[in-house]
């Protein structure tokens, strides 16, 4: 029987081990932005942005079933906090403010949607 190596197939140049696992390594890269997009929705806020360029709280709640205010309030002051999304306070009577997508978070979606892709052509080939 003829066994997959499949490490040699990932085209990466050989790094230290250290590089991919020390503090500063791959692994440790990868990791922290694993930590920024997790939560329920934080996904489902980020793809929002990407679609429109900006929106208020009051359109995130109508677009995103089941979201309470408590939740969106509280991944949407995370998601600024980790540089991926800005928040643009108008400083008006009412209140207005309204969020979009920082140049991290613009940067992040090409990944995003390659692990879509990877999960479309993952789901087909395991079926």
């Amino acid at each position: 029987m003829k066994e997959a190596i499949t490490h040699f197939k990932v085209p990466v140049e050989r790094e230290p081990r250290e590089a991919c696992l020390g503090p500063d390594g791959s692994v440790a890269h990868i990791a922290r932005v694993f930590r920024m997009i997790i939560g329920r929705w934080k996904l489902p806020i980020l793809f929002r942005l990407f679609a429109e360029p900006s929106m208020r709280a009051s359109h995130f709640m109508r677009d995103i079933p089941d979201i309470s205010q408590k939740m969106l309030t509280q991944h949407l002051r995370e998601l600024e906090n980790d540089g991926l999304v800005e928040r643009q306070d108008f400083g008006e009577r009412p209140p207005r403010v309204e969020y979009s997508l920082s140049m991290a978070g613009r940067g992040l979606m090409p990944v995003l949607m390659a692990v879509r892709e990877f999960s479309r052509e993952h789901a087909r080939t395991s079926a």
